[in-house]
Formats: structure tokens, sequence, C-alpha cells
């Protein structure tokens, strides 16, 4: 009779527990692992300009508008729904913005777009119209039983055209110099405030991995080994101190430092530089990832959220009111959609018609190469800010190589299907539910 083959190797055996005792998700390694690929590769063909201060921090301002859309994306799929609309929501918003601080608040309020108020009155402005507009949607998915890509299809074709007709065709600019703050390059903190930030998160993410140790053991579970915490921490502190270098490193142009200096009725000392620092963008983007991943893991809506994804019957039969959240959800979208749009139309100094054109693509892209599952149920935060960036590397990359826009469309759709098949594949090896 012949022996029965090992089920796996001593060196697989030991890679496995090795991995369990670290606590990796090894899909977000897999992403991780892409990430770096594709700026290696796109670092090499471009010969080396991909990977400069510049070029990283445009391509993080870059992305900060579609990453915090797909945030909220991650619990409209984990719900089983999806929303088409999330582009035209943005168009929509930012129109209604861009006319309450150059025309609704001159004329009405006589509030200028140099008043104090004028930033804060439109972003309240556009947030109450992207949440409503989102409530609206979740109310005819939910209420009124009408299928989720139908109603936001609608919405991708009515909203858009909505905010034509709210500027006339009409770019809209220039804006709020306070709004535009938001927008990446007209809003930094500086070098030294960058500094402080760098220290402040470090001291943070060592606090919090502290705790989650210190909770472990007092629930009576395994913690890891300390070697991997202090590796952790240390990889996350270099990680935090690193891109606080790179941003730091990019410099503003002379020619812009010497108006900035004129402006103060000075001379600009010869030879002085000064870094950009972290846009105020990112600090945003920061903020809404703490308050979503807050929102999925310690709070009662989330775990309705993720119970519903999983089993939405069993969850309408423990008493969830299935209808109620479809509308939340839809509506929290809506808001993050505005929020979007701030950083959008911050970044571009305007409003455009054609603001947010395709992102309801790029934003489901992102959820989903970040490993949010279709079928509902699964979906993490930080997996959906990774595949925001993972995209729009893909775009910067090809971008700055010469690609043509149709070459890039066909690359970033295969890589979607190609993200969904490994997904599919993983799920199946770990017995998963597709």
């Amino acid at each position: 009779m012949a022996a029965s083959e090992p089920s796996a190797t001593p060196s697989a055996q030991t890679k496995r527990s090795l991995l369990d005792q670290l606590e990796l998700d090894t899909r977000l390694l897999g992403m991780i692992g892409a990430f770096v690929l594709v700026c290696v590769v796109f670092n090499i063909m471009t010969d080396g300009r991909f990977l400069t201060p510049r070029n990283i921090f445009t391509l993080t301002v870059q992305t900060v508008s579609v990453a915090i859309m797909a945030t909220g994306m991650v619990f409209i799929i984990v719900t089983r729904h999806i929303d088409l609309s999330v582009g035209a929501i943005l168009a929509a918003s930012s129109a209604v913005m861009a006319m309450t601080q150059t025309q609704y608040l001159p004329n009405a309020l006589g509030l200028g777009l140099e008043h104090p108020l004028t930033p804060w009155i439109t972003i309240a402005v556009g947030l109450v119209v992207g949440a409503a507009i989102g409530c609206f949607n979740g109310w005819l998915v939910g209420y009124q039983g009408i299928p989720a890509f139908i109603v936001t299809l609608g919405g991708f074709l009515v909203w858009r055209n909505v905010g034509w007709y709210q500027t006339s065709g009409q770019t809209i600019g220039p804006l709020d110099p306070t709004f535009m703050a938001f927008g990446g390059i007209n809003g930094t903190l500086g070098v030294g405030l960058s500094w402080i930030f760098a220290a402040l998160a470090v001291a943070a993410t060592c606090w919090l991995l502290f705790q989650a140790r210190r909770n472990k053991v007092s629930h009576d579970m395994t913690p890891k080994p300390l070697w991997a915490e202090v590796s952790l921490a240390g990889l996350l502190s270099a990680l935090i101190i690193g891109f606080v270098w790179i941003m730091n490193s990019y410099e503003i142009p002379t020619r812009r430092l010497e108006r900035l200096f004129e402006a103060r009725g000075e001379i600009m000392p010869e030879g002085y530089t000064e870094g950009y620092g972290v846009p105020i963008s990112v600090f945003l983007l920061i903020a809404i990832a703490i308050a979503m991943t807050v929102i999925a893991r310690k709070t009662r809506l989330g775990r309705y959220i993720f119970a519903t994804g999983g089993n939405p019957d069993a969850a309408e039969l423990s008493g969830i009111n299935t209808r109620l959240l479809t509308v939340k959800i839809f509506g929290l979208m809506g808001a993050l959609c505005a929020l979007s749009a701030v950083v959008a139309s911050s970044r571009l100094a305007n409003h455009t018609n054609d603001i947010g054109t395709l992102d309801e693509l790029r934003v489901i892209a992102a959820a989903v190469i970040g490993g949010t599952a279709l079928s509902g149920g699964i979906g993490t935060i930080y997996g959906a800010i990774l595949g925001a960036l993972i995209m729009q590397s893909l775009a910067s990359g090809m971008a700055m190589m010469g690609v043509d826009a149709p070459l890039q469309n066909i690359v970033v759709g295969a890589v979607l299907v190609f993200a969904v098949w490994i997904d599919i594949q993983y799920r199946k090896r770990m017995g998963e539910k597709i």
C-alpha cells in the first residue's frame, strides 16, 4: 500500500504558522505587493520620473477624491447594491457649491469670496445636497423596491445634467481661497507643521498598537509575539516619516515663493527654498478613513451593514430595518460625493461640467480591487483606499509614458477583471462563499 503524501511541506507549514502568528492579511499583502510592483515598473519605464517627490505629491492629491468616495462604495457593495451615480452626484454638488459662493451668497447675504463664512456655508450646502440626493436614491431602492442598478443608472443620467442647468453649462470660478485649500497644492501644512504631524502620527500609531495588545491580554487572547509588534510599529513609523519627508521634499517653485514674499512686502533671501508639506486634502481623507473604519467595526450601524450584506433575509428576520439602512448608506454615499466635490473642484480652482466624469467606474474599481466582495458581506476601508491608489498609479504612470487614453482604459479594465478573478480564486482557496 502506497504511503499517503504529506498535506504540506515543513517549510509551507512554518510559513503558514508564521503568518498566523503575525495575523497578517494575505489579501492586503498582495495588494501592497501589486502597488509596489506598479511603482517600480513605472519608475523604470519613465527613467526615474515616477517616484520623484513632485509626482508622488501629485499622485497623492489626485487619489484623494476617488478614495473618499470609495470608502462609501464599500458599504454600498457590502450590502449587495451598486451606485453608478457617484460621479454625477459629485458634479451636481460641485455645481451647487460653485454657484453658492459666486452667486447665491453674494446676492442674498452680501458675502463675498473672501468672507470667513463663505467656504463653510458653501460646504454645508454641498453636503446637504449630496446627502439629500443619496437619501432619495436609497428611498427608491429600499422603500420602492427598484433595483439599485436602475436607480443609480438613472441618477447617472439625471444629476450631472441638473448640475449643467444650474451653471448654464459654464465653467464657474474663481472659487473662495479658503475653499480651495482643500484641493491639494493650494492648501498644505508646510514643512514644520508636517513634521509635527509625523511625530503625532507615529505616537498615535504606537499607542494604538499597544492598546490593541493590552486589550487582547485582558481578554485572555494570545497577542502577537513582542518582536512582531515592535517590527510592525517600526515599519508603520518608517512609512509615515518617509511619506512626510517626500511631501516636504517637493519644493515650491522659486517664482511662486517670490510672489508670496512680495505679497507680504518682503524680499526673498537669495537661495531660499521651501517645501509644500502634507496637503490638507490628505488630512481630510485620513479623517474620513478613520471615521468610516470606526463605523464599520465599532458601531451598531456597521454591524447591521455587514450582517445585511452577509444574509439580507436573516438580517431582516432578526429585526434590522433593512429599508431604512439602505437609505442611510446611500445618504452617506451622497455626502461623501459632496466632500469629494470639494476636493476635486478645489484642486481645479473652479467648477467644470466634466468634473467627476467616469469617477463612478474608478470608485467601483477601487472598492473591488481593494477586496470588497460583489456578493456582499466582505470589504475594508483601507483596502478601498489602497485600491484607489493603485488605480491612480496606473493612470498616472501610463500618462507619463505617453499612453493614449483609449489604451489606458483598456489596461484599467483588464486590471479590474483580473483583480476580481484573483479575488474569486482566493476565496475559493480559503473556502469562502463566492
